[in-house]
């Protein structure tokens, strides 16, 4: 389930660096960071990030969920920081 995951976020980046001028530089280091300090994106970025990452989990997992939620929000560690985190967050709200 990670990998599809993995391959889900990868592909929404890569759709969102096709649509920005301020791209995301990531390999296969899921380490990237995202947002927040040190992060390729901004808020707008990060909410078109989000939107795509939940069309794709919707269209290649058929499940619907929020990330964007007062959750995602009140934790300690964003799991909006990385693409680790983000992964790891997707992961628990699919369990």
């Amino acid at each position: 389930m990670t990998n599809e995951i993995l391959n889900i976020v990868y592909e929404a980046i890569s759709e969102l660096n096709e649509l920005s001028e301020k791209k995301i530089e990531f390999t296969s280091q899921e380490k990237t960071k995202l947002y927040g300090s040190g992060g390729s994106l901004d808020s707008l970025s990060l909410v078109n990030l989000i939107v795509l990452v939940e069309q794709k989990i919707e269209e290649k997992l058929n499940k619907s969920l929020v990330l964007a939620d007062e959750k995602a929000f009140s934790q300690n560690n964003s799991p909006f920081a990385t693409i680790d985190s983000l992964v790891e967050y997707i992961k628990e709200l699919l369990t």
